[in-house]
């Protein structure tokens, strides 16, 4: 089995909160997220297939390919939105958190790759923070 991960960014604001704490709860638990004007990332996206080389080919996917599905699929309808309030596969009931994210770009993803499958997600969303999934 082979591993291939194409990295793709978008910018995208977002705000956590819970309505039913203080505006003190919030931003311990929050910090810079809970900011009352939204907030936002610098991202990171890293997409990992896996599969067996195409013997004529010797591609698990054409990256090119695989480039043109993230874009389409992800980062066309996040790039430069508020994750909160733009982005109709966001369930307005679910925290635009980095970890939600993971499984959510999973979830839009998987159907559209053909020929390997979905590995992983990873999202960066600074220096110091990503998060993946494995589909589990």
């Amino acid at each position: 089995m082979v591993y291939i991960t194409r990295i793709e960014r978008f910018n995208a604001a977002h705000k956590l909160w819970v309505e039913a704490w203080s505006e003190e709860e919030n931003f311990a638990a929050f910090g810079k997220c809970a900011n009352k004007n939204w907030h936002g990332h610098n991202y990171i996206l890293f997409v990992t297939v896996k599969g067996e080389p195409d013997p004529e080919t010797g591609f698990i996917i054409n990256v090119k390919e695989l480039s043109q599905i993230i874009k389409e699929v992800i980062v066309d309808r996040l790039d430069h939105t508020n994750l909160n309030l733009d982005v109709n596969f966001i369930p307005s009931t679910v925290h635009p958190t980095t970890e939600n994210l993971t499984r959510i770009i999973w979830q839009q993803l998987e159907p559209h790759i053909k020929g390997c499958q979905l590995h992983s997600i990873k999202l960066q969303e600074t220096e110091n923070i990503y998060a993946e999934y494995f589909g589990e």
